[in-house]
């Protein structure tokens, strides 16, 4: 059997621990790309089979509400190093390397090294965060060598098996999983090439699968099973489109299991390994809770809340997350969830979910499924995923875990509705959430300001973020009784509030037409966004002369709002089918 080596045999040899190293556990994390619970069977899979995972959650303990906060890894990982969440640092954009302050958040593996302990990681770090080099985090950089006698250590090994890559197309005779014999989720159009892209994906998750088998076979055989607790989960959910980079359940809701050795049994969540735990975990939690398991200082900055050990705090009620620019497509979505329910808010409903990026177009089964859909083959389900979104959508993912059956306009669930919506609010407050401004305003008032984004957000007068969540729950609305409050909105001072209220105008569409006078005026606003909603909405009451002169003029300057542009130009000019089939 080919083995990946946890340490080589030099770092192998037994030592004996200092008492101060024995109080404390050695930790290894596993992580996985891109795989939700839907592809672990433990957690009920109808395609893949994971017999390593799921004897792993037999030894130690599963737990069923552990979630994502950005469904997607370079966020999710600038999460995981900094024990913020992205947004609150203004890193929640892929691949963007903004900058924090680096003096006043520390990263958890410099504390876990000051605590003590071998750091090491031999797979991806990806943080996307500027200012620091990600290798340079860690002790060690893919190979493990000698640690000190005693010397306790904590090792993450990533596993890139399951990543979306894996789902791209193989030649004839590649794929070893009946594409006859996959459980599609009921979003999905029953394609060839679907059915084709989800048993690629099958063979991919259980060779991660056999990954960890092998780590974890490596373990035991070096003598370290019995004194380290061993933490499995995934970077986030996927991989299918309509899962990775969606606060959908099969976008965010991921493996969680821990197996903790008897040794420190009172560390142990439930009563005895084998059975599973409830508590909602957000991926901002694991930094404070490994620290606090290897008795290193836990900063008060962090976000999160310890979730094991002696040190565990109280459970929380809520989980959020968030999804902003994906690669080249923009987007603004925040979601607040229980145990059961799900509410998503969007803030750029005019884009469909299914806006084209080039990396998910590479799987078979999105390509078909576009064109399945343009030719005007898709039912109301399926069809879903290309076309503009509702400004609040809701969720009972227990009777409805693919996320299809909309109750945001349900009488009998307002009550729920209101109280998510109130607590993702007071939590964007506390996290000074940086996304309500769009992505290239926040970090021109940054810049001009000369500072983060991450010090920007937390100054009220450069940031009024609870006069964004107004405005913007004002042009979310789609209320003609809000015309008038627009309409004076867009003489505001701030860009910011204009941009909201011309959003709102932009959403109000032919009821806008008594503010037709404001919008072409917005044409020659000084800022970029705003023009290019103002210029949209024009399209779209029928003045398409003067928008696309307007587009023409923007395109020219405005190289760092490239997503929102090219998003605007692709769908002012998209061919959509007349209607569904029913």
């Amino acid at each position: 059997m080919n083995r990946l080596p946890l340490l080589p045999a030099i770092f192998l040899v037994l030592v004996t621990l200092s008492s101060h190293a024995a109080d404390r556990p050695n930790i290894l994390w596993i992580t996985s790309e891109d795989n939700s619970i839907s592809w672990v069977s433990c957690y009920g899979s109808k395609n893949a089979r994971t017999p390593n995972i799921d004897r792993l959650a037999k030894e130690g303990f599963r737990y069923t509400h552990c979630f994502d906060n950005a469904a997607v890894c370079a966020p999710t990982r600038a999460t995981w190093i900094t024990g913020h969440y992205a947004i609150s640092l203004g890193t929640q954009p892929m691949r963007s390397r903004y900058q924090i302050p680096h003096n006043r958040i520390p990263y958890y593996p410099d504390l876990l090294q000051k605590a003590g302990y071998h750091i090491a990681n031999g797979g991806k770090t990806d943080y996307n965060i500027g200012g620091r080099d990600d290798r340079g985090v860690w002790r060690v950089k893919g190979k493990f060598p000698k640690r000190q006698a005693g010397q306790n250590f904590f090792q993450i090994r990533n596993i890139g098996d399951s990543h979306e890559s894996r789902a791209f197309p193989k030649k004839k005779g590649q794929v070893k999983t009946d594409p006859a014999t996959m459980k599609l989720h009921s979003y999905h159009p029953d394609l060839p090439e679907m059915r084709m892209t989800y048993a690629t994906y099958t063979d991919a998750v259980q060779r991660m699968d056999a990954k960890v088998g092998g780590i974890l076979a490596q373990l035991k055989e070096d003598g370290h099973e019995e004194d380290t607790i061993v933490v499995y989960c995934s970077d986030h959910g996927g991989v299918l489109p309509r899962s990775k980079r969606f606060l959908y359940s099969s976008g965010i809701h991921c493996p969680l299991i821990v197996r903790i050795p008897e040794k420190w049994k009172n560390f142990w969540p439930a009563e005895k390994p084998g059975m599973t735990v409830d508590r909602i975990v957000s991926f901002v939690d694991m930094p404070k809770t490994f620290l606090s398991l290897a008795g290193a200082r836990v900063p008060k900055s962090y976000q999160g809340r310890i979730f094991l050990g002696d040190g565990i705090e109280e459970a929380p009620k809520y989980h959020l997350s968030f999804r902003e620019r994906a690669d080249e497509c923009a987007d603004t979505v925040r979601g607040m969830r229980d145990h059961r329910y799900a509410y998503i808010r969007n803030y750029m409903p005019w884009v469909p979910n299914g806006q084209r990026l080039n990396y998910m177009w590479k799987m078979a089964g999105t390509g078909a499924w576009e064109k399945h859909y343009q030719e005007g083959k898709c039912n109301e389900v399926t069809g879903r995923f290309f076309r503009p979104r509702p400004s609040e959508e809701f969720y009972d993912t227990v009777k409805d875990f693919d996320n299809i059956n909309n109750l945001a306009g349900d009488p009998a669930h307002k009550a729920k509705i209101e109280e998510l919506k109130q607590a993702m609010r007071k939590k964007q407050l506390e996290l000074f959430d940086s996304g309500l401004l769009p992505e290239n305003m926040r970090l021109r008032r940054a810049e001009d300001n000369g500072m983060t984004i991450y010090e920007m957000v937390r100054d009220p007068k450069l940031y009024p973020l609870e006069k964004y969540l107004d405005f913007s729950d004002l042009a979310l609305s789609r209320n003609p009784a809000h015309l008038d409050a627009l309409v004076k909105a867009m003489k505001d001072s701030d860009e910011g509030i204009r941009y909201w209220a011309t959003c709102g105008l932009f959403l109000l569409e032919d009821k806008a037409k008594p503010a037709l006078k404001t919008l072409e005026k917005a044409l020659a606003d000084e800022c970029t966004e705003v023009q290019m909603m103002a210029a949209w909405a024009m399209h779209r009451l029928g003045f398409e002369s003067k928008a696309e002169t307007t587009l023409a003029a923007v395109k020219k300057v405005a190289r760092k709002d490239k997503p929102i542009f090219e998003t605007i130009l692709r769908l002012m000019n998209a061919i959509h089918p007349a209607k569904a089939a029913k």
